[in-house]
């Protein structure tokens, strides 16, 4: 296996709680490549279907998967995504869950168009923490860690923390 000289991250957590905010930016100041996995499957049409309930392409996990091998086993990628339990486990050397209070989560899904059992499907989902549950099913529990993002102050202060592991992640490894 090759020795990777920067770390993999997983920016996860229900639909409007920031990920792609938070990635761009991160990849930004960092230097890492950002990948939205959402795009990258519209690109590469990595789709098994439509699913007409929730009004959306249902994601070909394996092609996926697939596709970002290699530039997984390279490092230095930050992959941002609702869904998390379908990557394997040795990507990613840490997983950020993004928390956002119901309200603010509410009002930025309507924001985006979201509906009726869509929105409060996507709501529920952020209530009773499935996504972090999620992650710490299928990660050490020790690399899975909540961040709010209620704010642009949280996001600023994530941007911080995550940028400083970077760092301290690279001095350790290289």
């Amino acid at each position: 296996m090759r020795i990777m000289k920067r770390p993999n991250i997983l920016l996860t957590g229900t639909p409007g709680v920031g990920k792609t905010t938070l990635g761009k930016e991160l990849a930004e100041r960092t230097g890492l490549t950002y990948v939205n996995v959402g795009e990258l499957a519209r690109e590469g049409e990595l789709f098994d279907g439509y699913d007409e309930e929730y009004q959306c392409p249902i994601l070909d996990e394996d092609r996926v998967v697939d596709e970002l091998e290699d530039k997984m086993t390279d490092g230095g990628v930050i992959v941002d995504y609702h869904g998390c339990d379908f990557f394997p486990e040795r990507w990613f050397h840490i997983v950020f869950v993004l928390r956002t209070d119901n309200t603010n989560l509410y009002n930025r899904l309507e924001n985006r168009g979201y509906t009726g059992k869509k929105l409060q499907d996507n709501v529920q989902c952020e209530i009773f923490q499935t996504i972090y549950e999620e992650a710490m099913e299928a990660y050490k529990g020790e690399i899975v860690h909540q961040l709010p993002s209620n704010d642009p102050e949280d996001m600023e202060r994530n941007l911080e923390q995550i940028m400083q592991w970077v760092e301290q992640w690279m001095k350790d490894n290289n």
